[in-house]
């Protein structure tokens, strides 16, 4: 008889602000999902983007975590630490000819692509090698053939790379690693079986498994959650300024989530301890009960 493979779960933050009810959806839905399957839970600080980190931001989402009842396995993987990783995982791709350098700037992109199709999408001028007197300034990798995949909530995706992406960055200008190549890597690191985030990281994804395809790595399942969205329809983020959830009470910000997240949580678990409210959702976890579409988190007056 087979052994079931184990369930390995995470949630990874970016520490650009503090933890916002979106952050909170995506670290509930995937702690669920992970306990419920008795698998383990990790966490990730992503603050390879040394430019957007905030100071004392990872700090703080730590202790709203804390705070809020969750638990993590392991120590918390930092991908600021972990360049050499990242540097390995990109000569591996220069090895295999998967990627070449790019001198353009953004405003070069930008200008060659409209003038050839209307889209954004990298128009491919430096494939086929550097222009006469430019230097690299960024690494790509040469996007080909079509990704397929079931998403557990949003169902079958496709995307061709090719048309719909272009050729990616891995290597930015500025010397950073690129998220896609730093999450790709992180994920086999861990050990990560099944990703369940936010469904604004659903277009990331094909590129993320054509890398795990090119780095040769365990491709884990993926299920993208609804994303929380403000009175404009617009994503909550830091960048939309969302509130952040340090002062809710942890036992109705926990259920607003679980609402959120369309398990029908009953109404007397916002006057609940934090304990009750997590045996109360670890008991009643669906993830087929989550919706697809985004949607706005019920008004405060609702959840109290």
């Amino acid at each position: 008889m087979n052994a079931v493979a184990p369930h390995v779960g995470r949630f990874a933050p970016s520490p650009s602000g503090p933890l916002h009810f979106g952050s909170l959806v995506a670290a509930l839905g995937s702690a669920l999902e992970a306990r419920c399957h008795r698998g383990a839970w990790h966490l990730r600080i992503e603050d390879v983007d040394a430019p957007r980190v905030v100071p004392g931001a990872a700090d703080g989402i730590l202790a709203t975590l804390e705070r809020l009842g969750f638990e993590w396995d392991g120590d918390i993987l930092w991908q600021s630490r972990r360049v050499d990783a990242y540097a390995a995982a990109l000569e591996r791709l220069r090895a295999g000819g998967h990627v070449f350098p790019c001198a353009c700037t953004r405003r070069e992109m930008a200008d060659s692509a409209l003038a050839r199709d209307g889209s954004r999408r990298y128009p491919g001028v430096c494939r086929g090698g550097l222009p006469p007197g430019r230097a690299p300034r960024a690494w790509r990798v040469r996007a080909e053939g079509a990704i397929r995949f079931d998403d557990a909530i949003q169902g079958t995706q496709e995307e061709d790379l090719a048309r719909d992406v272009g050729d990616y960055v891995v290597f930015r200008a500025d010397g950073q690693f690129a998220y896609q190549l730093a999450v790709v890597v992180d994920d086999a690191a861990q050990g990560i079986t099944h990703v369940v985030r936010g469904a604004d990281l659903l277009g990331s994804t094909a590129r993320q498994i054509h890398l795990q395809r090119l780095l040769r790595l365990h491709t884990p399942s993926y299920a993208h959650l609804p994303v929380a969205t403000d009175e404009a329809g617009d994503k909550l983020s830091k960048q939309t300024l969302a509130r952040a959830i340090d002062d809710e009470p942890p036992a109705r910000a926990l259920a607003a989530a679980l609402g959120f997240l369309g398990q029908n949580p009953p109404a007397a678990l916002t006057r609940a301890s934090r304990a009750e409210v997590w045996t109360w959702a670890l008991a009643h976890w669906r993830l087929d009960r989550v919706p697809r579409l985004p949607q706005k988190p019920a008004p405060r007056t609702m959840r109290e």
